[in-house]
């Protein structure tokens, strides 16, 4: 499955506008992580864009978040690491995260909702003007962007990443698709 199949897919099953630029934003950055570790950034995007398929239909059972969404993507034949990645990716089921498809998708999710959450918090709620120190200092405040799990992000360490360098790259996918993304 390429892009353009994943996000017709996609937004099949999320309606709700921000969970739709949540899937894009793990996309690209999943794509520029793929790039960066010379892996298939086809397959990696479409994982990213599709990692949340089941949310609208899971969001109040969490224990059947990504295991509803693993099954979906069986049925159109995605590779089974896209399988495997997109049920690690919620850590409720314990799966080890054996491959770096699997370790970049489950950090990758909650940075998304951090680099958001800085963009909003500045004046001209743009993209453009976060940097990566501005992350880092906003990741260190633990009442910043609550949702976005500072212990899953800091998993990038699997990737041999700092963190640093995962905002880096996160950013700036980001920053790649802002108008996409409406920041």
């Amino acid at each position: 499955m390429d892009q353009e199949a994943a996000r017709k897919l996609m937004a099949r099953h999320v309606k709700n506008k921000n969970l739709r630029k949540h899937c894009l934003a793990v996309g690209a950055v999943m794509a520029a992580l793929a790039r960066h570790f010379g892996e298939d950034e086809e397959k990696w995007a479409v994982a990213g864009l599709l990692h949340d398929i089941d949310y609208e239909e899971t969001k109040e059972e969490p224990d059947r978040h990504s295991l509803v969404g693993a099954e979906m993507l069986a049925r159109e034949g995605l590779p089974e690491d896209v399988i495997y990645a997109v049920k690690v990716h919620n850590e409720r089921h314990g799966l080890p995260r054996q491959d770096r498809l699997s370790k970049a998708l489950y950090a990758t999710d909650p940075l998304t909702g951090l680099i958001v959450a800085a963009a909003l918090i500045r004046p001209e709620k743009k993209l453009a003007i976060v940097d990566v120190p501005f992350l880092l200092n906003r990741y260190q405040e633990k009442s910043f962007a609550r949702g976005a799990n500072r212990e899953t992000m800091a998993a990038c360490s699997e990737l041999g990443l700092t963190l640093e360098d995962f905002f880096h790259i996160g950013l700036e996918a980001m920053q790649g698709i802002a108008a996409e993304l409406g920041l």
